[in-house]
């Protein structure tokens, strides 16, 4: 049991705000929230969107903060969907006759040609003259989908750390890992001083990799739009370079590292090669995360031509009964409601993960327990992006390991589910047959289910950290989030043995001992986690060492809090507190200290063996 993998610590970003804290968590439940607790939610929100630190917002201003997060209408800072550039090459006739038209001065062409004249204009506008015989002009169109779930209006993560460039998915890596490392309350060169090299892992990544202009796309497009390609855009594309980046420019890790991509269930799929390896004994410590940055005008229209998004006349349409002529943005997701598709949203969430005899030997505070991952493919089927039955199989072996390990009480009236739930048609009837069926089989008569991408909207492989995020809040404040967006939950879902709920869901913080996180993704990619609440995880952690070994333990939370409290406290003044080392400590082959026992890293006190047993004795 000393190998049981522990949460003891949680970060991140996303369009409810700062994960760590359970400060985005408190945004979903905000109107539930007492007067005290909603302060410090907009608090941490303003700090974030850069609305400064007043002592007592006012009305006005609550509901600017509340307004510019969560689902909600594209803002014109990432781009405005009723005008996305498109250049349209035009063939001029050869009459010899000067060709003269305006364009953005940040669409010019690289190198701009010899032969054209420029004068700069006002905003940003330069009129050219020439006489070449094909050019690119300037043009825009208009999107059909106009919502997405967003960062929080006004943060610029680039700003505050030196970005160079980096793409988003990136500036919101360093941004979700700074976050989890920083409130963890365990310095992380005290680790290393601890463990060697290869007890400690990185298992981050990205479903799609960094696509805006910073990363593949603009590389892929810039010959097109007669503009050179840097040679930064394609590496840092690659869709393991979240993990990367926390390796080389924070933690300066020497330890495994390897990303898992498995489209939405991504998050979960990294969780389960971090707890297989701490049951195993082979890690002491794994960070795991997934940031996910797909708001952008070609991400978005691929999905909507797969016929996925959520577009604006069918949201009209939805609600004809209204007589809205624009769409209700911030109910755009309707999970197992009467819904047209899903809610684009960006987020990067990670977890640090500690076996049960690390956390003793550190007094890490624990935030929960993953006692098992699974995951499963959907064998044959006709498309690939269709759901098929490997959810069947990861949602019930996840429920009989709860049960073998804790009891069937505690699985039936004591733990809840938080779906999918992309708010797609096909999604609400597949799940919910899945999740019902499932409960049937373990007797369970009215299982709780939920789902945050009505809240925070669909983050690709990011998805399964918004709900392990949301999970964590459940604990500290005793509410499962509602599925607020859905006006009636629609007849064609299966629900005879579920609870479905437009409202939050009272528990009380110690009313739910487990969470079982799903997901379904794109190409029968299935996983579902088994999540046990901190005061379960605590106890279990206490029955495995013995008496002075807990006093001891307990007796370093002391620092531990200490340290934590020092992050928090430098927050609410406005440091980010942001890790990024870039060029420090860069370490070559000379440095080691290499014998026929193992190797010396430096930053490490501890050796790496060399000794590694013969598998097949």
């Amino acid at each position: 049991m000393k190998n049981l993998p522990l949460i003891v610590s949680f970060g991140g970003i996303n369009p409810a705000g700062r994960s760590s804290g359970h400060m985005a968590y408190q945004r979903l439940v905000f109107d539930a929230l007492n007067e005290s607790k909603q302060q410090e939610t907009l608090k941490s929100l303003s700090r974030l969107m850069q609305l400064g630190n007043a002592s007592a917002l006012n009305d006005q201003e609550k509901s600017q903060i509340l307004a510019n997060t969560l689902v909600r209408k594209i803002h014109s800072g990432i781009y405005d969907p009723q005008a996305v550039p498109a250049n349209k090459r035009a063939r001029l006739s050869a009459s010899g006759e000067v060709l003269v038209f305006q364009m953005d001065s940040r669409d010019l062409p690289d190198p701009v040609p010899a032969d054209w004249e420029l004068k700069q204009l006002e905003n940003e506008r330069v009129e050219v003259r020439c006489q070449s015989m094909n050019v690119l002009l300037s043009d825009t169109r208009a999107l059909k989908v106009g919502v997405a779930g967003q960062l929080p209006t006004g943060l610029d993560i680039g700003n505050l750390y030196p970005s160079r460039n980096h793409p988003k998915g990136l500036e919101m890596t360093v941004f979700g890992a700074s976050d989890a490392i920083g409130s963890l309350g365990v310095d992380f060169e005290l680790i290393k001083s601890l463990l060697p090299a290869d007890q400690i892992g990185v298992y981050a990544c990205s479903s799609m990799g960094q696509l805006d202009d910073n990363g593949v796309v603009g590389y892929a497009k810039a010959a097109q739009m007669g503009k050179r390609a840097t040679s930064k855009q394609l590496p840092l594309g690659f869709p393991e370079m979240p993990g990367d980046f926390v390796n080389a420019y924070m933690l300066g890790s020497a330890g495994f590292t390897g990303g898992v991509v498995g489209a939405c269930a991504t998050f979960l799929y990294n969780l389960e090669h971090a707890v297989k390896d701490i049951q195993a004994g082979r890690r002491q410590v794994a960070i795991v995360g997934v940031s996910e940055a797909p708001i952008t005008p070609e991400v978005m229209e691929g999905y909507r031509t797969m016929g996925a998004l959520a577009e604006d006349a069918a949201l009209i349409e939805l609600d004809k009964h209204l007589n809205l002529t624009e769409p209700r943005y911030e109910r755009a997701c309707r999970p197992f409601g009467d819904n047209c598709g899903f809610v684009m949203g960006e987020s990067a969430q990670f977890a640090v993960l500690f076996s049960a005899e690390f956390a003793l030997k550190t007094g890490a505070k624990v935030l929960g327990a993953v006692p098992g991952v699974f995951t499963h493919a959907d064998a044959y089927k006709k498309s690939i992006s269709s759901p098929g039955i490997g959810n069947y199989l990861c949602l019930g072996r996840a429920v009989s390991l709860a049960e073998s390990m804790f009891g069937e009480d505690w699985v039936r009236n004591r733990s809840f589910v938080h779906a999918h739930g992309t708010g797609t048609p096909q999604n609400r009837v597949t799940e919910s047959h899945v999740i019902n069926e499932i409960a049937k089989a373990k007797g369970i008569s009215r299982w709780p289910v939920t789902s945050v991408k009505c809240y925070v909207g669909h983050s690709l492989g990011a998805a399964g950290g918004d709900q392990m995020m949301a999970a964590l809040g459940t604990w500290s404040e005793g509410l499962i989030p509602g599925i607020f967006s859905v006006d009636t939950f629609a007849d064609d879902i299966h629900s005879s043995n579920l609870l479905f709920s437009q409202k939050h869901i009272e528990v009380g913080s110690e009313g739910m001992s487990l969470a079982f996180l799903n997901s379904k993704g794109f190409g029968g990619n299935n996983a579902t986690a088994c999540v046990l609440s901190p005061k379960h995880s605590m106890e279990l952690l206490e029955k495995m060492s013995s008496k002075e070994e807990f006093a001891t333990y307990m007796q370093k939370q002391a620092s531990v809090e200490k340290m934590q409290a020092e992050y928090f406290k430098a927050l609410a003044e406005g440091d980010s507190r942001l890790i990024y080392r870039f060029g420090e400590g860069v370490l070559a082959g000379e440095q080691l200290e290499i014998d026929a026992d193992g190797v010396r890293v430096p930053g490490y006190e501890q050796k790496v063996s060399f000794k590694v047993e013969n598998p097949y004795n």
